[in-house]
């Protein structure tokens, strides 16, 4: 007589035995809080499209960021809501631009308590919403756009930033980074780069938060990545970290696993994965139609995302999600 094998359903029997046998462990020091901050305004201004979400003013920024140091999450990531747009977009350098003062402000509330992560690009700032120089023939200029990131990166480190992560997916645009940071003195600064970044359906909701519009109906395939494919992703990562790039990131995540799973597989560096807005406010309206339990699922999928490889995350759901393991 033949009897079933039942070791691994022993090892479920408990909560305590579930624990104590996980492969994958979720922690608050996985997550890394987006924020965004606007210059004009005294209140902070919910996103519709983003429950829970809001466009801060500086003092609420600050006090935001207090109270996720308070429930130990490790890091945010700033994105600015100028006050004025330009064709180049001068207020991603500006070193009275709002990201600049709130990381200025954010430094010297937190110190090194916080790691402070800038993101590096310029379509926030832009009139036209592309994430570069568009020049005559309505194509973003590669190379003028460099010269941006650039002097982008320089103000970000000049006024606290700890990690700058450039999104734009120029090509080159990290080795001009590194050199940039390098000649001002901030050869110390770790980049941070959006590697593998897919011209996603899923961004709606973040445009919707930075008030970006791009201009006359346009897209962003000829720059960011086909959605179809994942061995382009592993030749981006390949050639960001042989121009200097210190940690990766993948975008977006849920869809994407099968990428951060791969990057994985061929790199030891630290991988980011960024849960993006349209994930998280898929998320959030099933759970407020009663559909889900939000905060099971919301476990479930940062796990998902942790046991895919990923050792950072970032997320809309950082401070709660801190809150709810504080409990665990």
């Amino acid at each position: 007589m033949s009897f079933p094998d039942r070791r691994l359903r022993r090892l479920r029997r408990t909560p305590a035995l579930r624990r104590l046998v996980a492969e994958t462990r979720l922690g608050v020091d996985d997550l890394i809080a987006p924020m965004f901050v606007r210059e004009l305004g005294d209140v902070p201004l919910p996103i519709a499209s983003l429950p829970g979400v809001v466009q801060h003013t500086l003092d609420s920024l600050r006090a935001e960021a207090e109270r996720l140091a308070t429930l130990g999450v490790p890091a945010i990531v700033l994105f600015g809501i100028p006050a004025t747009k330009d064709a180049e977009g001068s207020q991603a350098w500006a070193s009275d631009g709002i990201v600049q003062r709130a990381l200025g402000a954010l430094r010297a509330d937190l110190g090194d308590d916080v790691v402070l992560i800038a993101d590096l690009c310029v379509d926030e700032y832009t009139s036209h919403g592309h994430c570069g120089i568009v020049g005559a023939d309505g194509i973003v200029d590669n190379d003028a756009t460099l010269e941006l990131y650039r002097r982008a990166a320089v103000a970000q480190a000049d006024a606290g930033a700890h990690v700058v992560a450039p999104s734009g997916m120029m090509d080159g645009q990290v080795a001009a980074i590194r050199a940039a940071l390098d000649d001002a003195a901030h050869a110390h600064i770790p980049i941070l780069a959006y590697a593998a970044k897919y011209a996603s359906a899923f961004y709606g909701p973040f445009r919707d938060a930075v008030e970006v519009q791009i201009a006359d109906g346009g897209d962003r395939t000829t720059y960011q990545q086909d959605p179809r494919n994942s061995r382009e992703a592993m030749l981006e990562i390949e050639l960001d970290l042989a121009e200097g790039a210190d940690m990766i990131m993948v975008k977006p995540a849920v869809a994407y696993l099968d990428i951060v799973r791969q990057a994985r597989d061929v790199t030891d560096v630290p991988i980011a994965a960024y849960h993006v807005s349209g994930e998280y406010a898929m998320l959030k309206a099933a759970a407020a139609n009663g559909w889900i339990d939000g905060d099971a699922v919301a476990l479930e999928t940062l796990t998902s995302i942790k046991r895919a490889g990923a050792d950072m995350i970032l997320t809309y759901l950082a401070g709660e999600v801190a809150e709810l393991l504080s409990r665990r």
